[in-house]
């Protein structure tokens, strides 16, 4: 939950699937504004590769990647913003938007910071590494994820959820990383820009309401359209 929180439950899961081709959506067309082509848009073939792996239609996919690159005549505009704060019981948050509009965006992540505390920019980000974040799963059993970081280029690693180890790298780095890691064995199934908090806050100070609380306040922001990211500094 350090480096990215996401929905625990399989039915918000579910439910979230539209949402997460939305988001998806608006990373492949940001994306293809560098070109069209995946095999010559690094960006763009990571972006992607991880919509491909959550099944999303191939039409969907190819219309995104035309409609960012120019080809449909339409203009596609994205604003990055970046949302600081904290989460209830002093949980530091980044919030990472992609908005056609900061003044639709902006007074509803006010209004969602209600529960917690919206921040200015630079007052939670400094308890934040931004770092390239790779998942990738072993393509069979024993294979040495410490050995792959290191032949890969990768700056660190640590266990993800379900078998599969998140390779950490400086964001320059992170392509590079992710062309390197199949030749060691492991198959990248995301890799993307985040934040991973340096100090985070161990869930089990917190009460079990008080816990629900977070959860409550971190699932109502990754509803937000506008939201593609949150970042959660809270360990586990």
């Amino acid at each position: 939950m350090g480096a990215q929180w996401k929905a625990k439950h399989k039915d918000l899961a579910a439910n979230a699937k539209g949402r997460l081709f939305g988001k998806l959506a608006k990373e492949i067309m940001i994306a293809a504004r560098s070109g069209a082509d995946p095999a010559s848009n690094s960006r763009l073939r990571l972006v992607v590769e991880q919509a491909r792996k959550v099944s999303m239609p191939k039409d969907t996919l190819e219309r995104a990647i035309k409609k960012g690159a120019g080809l449909t005549g339409e203009s596609v505009h994205f604003d990055h913003v970046i949302y600081e704060g904290f989460a209830p019981h002093r949980v530091p948050v980044m919030v990472e938007c992609l908005t056609d509009n900061v003044n639709r965006t902006a007074p509803e992540m006010r209004v969602l910071f209600r529960k917690g505390q919206l921040g200015a920019s630079g007052s939670v980000a400094w308890d934040f590494d931004h770092l390239g974040m790779i998942e990738a799963e072993a393509r069979q059993a024993g294979a040495d994820p410490e050995l792959a970081a290191i032949e890969a280029g990768a700056q660190d690693f640590e266990p993800g959820e379900e078998g599969v180890t998140v390779f950490l790298t400086s964001p320059a780095d992170l392509d590079l990383v992710s062309r390197a890691l199949p030749a060691q064995g492991f198959t990248v199934l995301s890799a993307k820009l985040g934040y991973k908090a340096k100090n985070p806050i161990d869930p089990a100070s917190l009460s079990a309401e008080h816990l629900e609380e977070v959860e409550a306040f971190l699932a109502a922001i990754d509803a937000n359209d506008d939201v593609q990211h949150v970042f959660v500094g809270l360990a586990g």
